[in-house]
């Protein structure tokens, strides 16, 4: 079992990867292609190839190497060998400035447009996430001091409607990096419109702007009183062989009370390889059974169970909704979702740069590759979802001006373009080995903070 999950986690992390790279590579290939450009060879990934294959009209190497943590698309360059006068034309390096730097943006931009592109489907084919309801928050917290009550609904988020509780959790780390409070517009249970003004300043100030800042704010998860009152009982389970009935109401489990469906659900979860003590109510009468829970395996872990559903209240609020949008407005959303994570990326990386924000956000392949896993197990939206993230995170990094980066070389095209002549192959070189050292300090944090998650568990 535990070989089975290790390798969905790595198939979910290869697709993701694989598309990635392929989208952001073809976007060089496809516009050095409409330039006019000689390309050699389109490689996934780096060092010796595992498979290649010479394809087209320019025999084209198409090429699956070794090590997979990127890719390249290498075309005819005057620099890098000699060209045959016949084909100078055609080399990357007789193109004008424009058409050059037009093919090197093409790639972030191509994974830029993939997420997009990824979002306008999960908006347009609708995504099942769960309805913005608060659940009792910490007592400390911004969201009890400023009055939220269990089960009270999130509209609005200073006047922008709040779709769901994932929606919700992206404004308010959005709205966390430009203002101090911000206020919720929320429904309760009993139909009332409230105000809630939410001060963010103190907790940002004590945790700095996190991932978990909703959490630290008080937004938990909702979960309704639901009486321990049983809907249905197998008659091969736990407890119908010892003669519980539809309809007994759980009222103590090895003499500890209980006044909720969740906490019986917990305390059988836990029994494992012991019997339970359970105390019933049936018809006014309390009945005491014995019951010892079968072992099952959920996820790689072992828990109990006595064969049990609840019987559900007919009142019981919705917690899960479809969020879908007509495809016009899903590829407006689409491009304005893009826009915004792009912009608050680049954010996060200035706060990271000034020590704002603390390097333990970044992350290597071993975190993304959980994520993959993680997101592809809930489901194809939020595997669709995560990877157009990803595909935000890739286009926005290439974009940054270090040298080695497509950023790196937008740079000195710019600076082609503002001097009237190429920056020199000794700056550039140098440009080169300070990219490359800052790229291998990144990496290197990113790994370190993913195998400190891992044993931190």
């Amino acid at each position: 079992m535990a070989l089975i999950n290790f390798l969905y986690y790595v198939v979910a992390f290869a697709v993701v990867l694989g598309v990635l790279i392929v989208v952001h590579e073809l976007g060089h290939y496809a516009v050095a292609r409409w330039c006019g450009v000689k390309v050699l060879r389109f490689s996934v990934g780096f060092g010796q190839p595992l498979w290649s294959r010479h394809l087209g009209r320019d025999g084209t190497e198409w090429v699956l190497a070794a090590f997979p943590l990127g890719g390249y698309v290498k075309m005819l360059d005057e620099r890098e060998g000699e060209v045959d006068p016949a084909e100078r034309h055609r080399s990357f390096n007789a193109q004008s400035v424009g058409k050059r730097m037009a093919i090197v943006a093409a790639g972030p931009v191509a994974n830029l447009l993939l997420a997009i592109l990824l979002y306008c489907f999960v908006f347009w084919q609708g995504a099942p996430e769960l309805r913005p309801l608060l659940g009792t928050p910490p007592a400390a917290s911004a969201l009890a001091q400023s009055g939220v009550e269990n089960g009270e609904e999130v509209l609005r988020l200073d006047g922008h409607e709040v779709a769901s509780l994932q929606d919700l959790h992206w404004q308010l780390l959005r709205r966390a990096s430009e203002a101090e409070s911000v206020v919720l517009e929320t429904r309760n249970l009993r139909g009332e419109i409230n105000e809630r003004r939410v001060a963010i300043a103190p907790t940002l100030a004590e945790f700095g702007l996190e991932a978990d800042l909703p959490d630290r704010l008080g937004v938990t998860l909702f979960r309704p009183y639901i009486p321990p009152r049983l809907g249905s009982v197998s008659s091969s389970g736990a407890a119908g062989v010892a003669g519980m009935q539809v309809g007994d109401v759980v009222v103590g489990i090895d003499g500890v009370t209980v006044d909720t469906w969740g906490e019986v659900v917990t305390r059988v979860r836990e029994a494992v390889g012991r019997s339970l003590g359970i105390e019933v109510v049936r018809a006014g009468r309390h009945l005491h059974f014995v019951v010892t829970p079968t072992e099952e395996n959920e996820r790689g872990r072992v828990i109990g169970r006595i064969g049990v559903g609840v019987a559900v209240p007919e009142n019981l609020p919705q917690l899960a909704i479809t969020v879908r949008y007509p495809l016009g407005e899903s590829l407006q959303r689409a491009a304005r979702e893009t826009w915004e994570k792009s912009f608050f990326s680049l954010e996060m990386m200035g706060k990271m740069l000034v020590g704002q924000v603390s390097l333990k956000n970044l992350s290597g392949p071993v975190t993304i590759a959980d994520f993959a896993g993680q997101s592809a197990k809930l489901g194809w939206a939020s595997f669709l979802k995560f990877m157009a993230l990803v595909s935000i995170s890739l286009g926005v990094l290439n974009l940054l001006p270090i040298p080695v980066l497509d950023g790196g070389h937008l740079m000195y095209h710019m600076l082609e373009l503002l001097r009237g002549r190429p920056v020199s192959e000794r700056i550039q070189e140098v440009g080169q080995r300070i990219g490359l050292s800052l790229l291998f300090a990144l990496m290197a944090f990113a790994l370190y903070n993913d195998f400190a998650r891992l044993a931190s568990g």
